[in-house]
């Protein structure tokens, strides 16, 4: 009994607390660079993150994998800072530092102590404008990212089935290039190309800076106003405007064999609506109805339907990301028990998604979530690389910070009928993908 008390006080301990971080202050220089400052005080770090505007699905046709080659080339050195100088002095700091891509935007960022901040904006500043490249640099970076796609895709066939299944769901928007690029594509790539991808996305007013640890907003906005306020803003910059996916009119479907594959699987992906700035109801309904379908072993409706009830899986599964700027995906994954047929496994999936649809939510299952979601969301404001991730993922994909700071009470006010009004209509297998990953021996697949 006192274990039970000493639970309950914790809990309200918890949902009563205020959240780690303070709310995210934000302000633009003149020359259009968004500045976001997202306060933590408990210890002398700080986080610092340019995000700009440009991801993969904003390349041109033919120039597949640019956005990545150009991240591997922002480390090549400036006039001030030589290849590798970067790096080297951020480490030297006692910092880390790192870059990514993804579809929607690229990024860069440094950890470090929180005054050694000026330092990091004075080397991030220098090479939004300042990149100096070689042929030589190209030609050796060139090499550098065929060999990670040869390593991370090429020699990794669920990789290349996530790909393939990527090409099939979308076939016009970008979304279905992959993000590292074609090889081919890949192999053409010039110095000329990653010039002008740069000379066009790289500039103050496609970029938002985004500080987070043990800074006060009047510091980070005199600092950035001292390194990134002198740099000229781009003014042939215009706004974002992709090819659409028309509507999907049938499921596709595709095989990929494989004598690598060690363990087949089945998975089907939907076309969905991403979160959209303003109106973010249907992605935060879609991700409770991720988390009910596939979520939690056998708290969830797969996992206790085909993994713990029939024994017809080791594993299944569902998700959603919302956080995109065009249309999304919402997957279903089922892993076959040893005997257990794709098809079969296919088919529990399906007679399991059809028993959800017509039985509808369980109600202390859907509080259950309700409590974890709220949890996460205030666990998270204790990372604070995390929430400078979440604030300038959100930004670049055209949120604004009250969207951001919504997200809590717009998940906390779904209901069991949202979830069933979104799976009803999201669950149709004539907006599906559906795929099969198999050993290259079709008669190998119920192994």
């Amino acid at each position: 009994m006192l274990r039970l008390v000493g639970l309950c006080v914790a809990l309200v301990a918890l949902f009563s607390a205020p959240a780690y971080a303070d709310k995210a202050t934000t302000f633009t220089l003149d020359n259009g660079m968004q500045v976001v400052v997202i306060e933590d005080h408990r210890a002398p770090v700080v986080v610092h993150m340019v995000w700009y505007r440009a991801g993969s699905a904003d390349e041109p046709a033919g120039k597949s994998g640019i956005a990545h080659f150009l991240e591997h080339l922002m480390f090549k050195g400036t006039d001030a800072y030589p290849a590798g100088e970067l790096s080297r002095i951020v480490e030297a700091n006692g910092g880390s530092d790192n870059a990514f891509t993804t579809w929607d935007y690229t990024a860069y960022f440094q950890r470090v102590a929180a005054d050694r901040l000026d330092l990091m904006m004075a080397l991030e500043a220098d090479r939004m404008t300042g990149l100096q490249l070689t042929e030589a640099d190209v030609v050796t970076e060139r090499q550098v990212i065929l060999e990670e796609r040869s390593q991370r895709t090429d020699n990794d066939p669920g990789a290349l089935f996530a790909e393939q299944r990527q090409a099939a769901q979308y076939l016009n928007s970008r979304y279905g290039v992959p993000i590292i690029g074609w090889r081919a594509e890949m192999e053409g790539l010039t110095r000329d190309d990653a010039l002008a991808w740069y000379r066009r996305y790289y500039a103050p007013n496609n970029a938002i800076l985004v500080v987070a640890g043990d800074v006060l907003p009047d510091q980070v906005r005199e600092l950035a106003q001292q390194y990134y306020g002198p740099l000229k803003a781009n003014p042939a910059l215009t706004p974002r405007q992709r090819p659409q996916e028309p509507p999907q009119l049938g499921e596709r479907r595709l095989t990929l064999s494989d004598a690598r594959v060690s363990q087949p699987y089945v998975m089907r992906t939907y076309l969905a609506p991403e979160r959209d700035p303003g109106d973010q109801s249907r992605a935060a309904a879609l991700t409770y109805l991720a988390k009910l379908l596939g979520g939690d072993g056998a708290t969830s409706v797969l996992g206790e339907k085909l993994v713990f009830d029939t024994n017809t899986a080791v594993y299944a599964g569902s998700y959603y990301s919302g956080m995109s700027i065009d249309d999304t995906t919402f997957g279903l994954i089922v892993v076959p028990a040893e005997g257990v047929s794709l098809q079969q496994a296919e088919d529990a999936m399906d007679a399991a998604v059809a028993e959800f649809l017509e039985t509808g939510v369980d109600q202390t299952r859907f509080d259950s979530l309700k409590m974890q979601l709220r949890a996460a969301n205030i666990y998270a404001d204790d990372n604070i690389q995390g929430l400078a991730q979440r604030y300038g993922a959100a930004l670049a994909s055209g949120f604004s910070i009250e969207d951001i700071e919504a997200w809590p009470q717009v998940l906390e006010n779904v209901t069991p009928q949202d979830v069933m009004d979104a799976a009803r209509d999201i669950l149709d297998r004539r907006n599906a993908v559906t795929g099969w990953l198999m050993r290259a021996d079709p008669s190998e697949v119920t192994q």
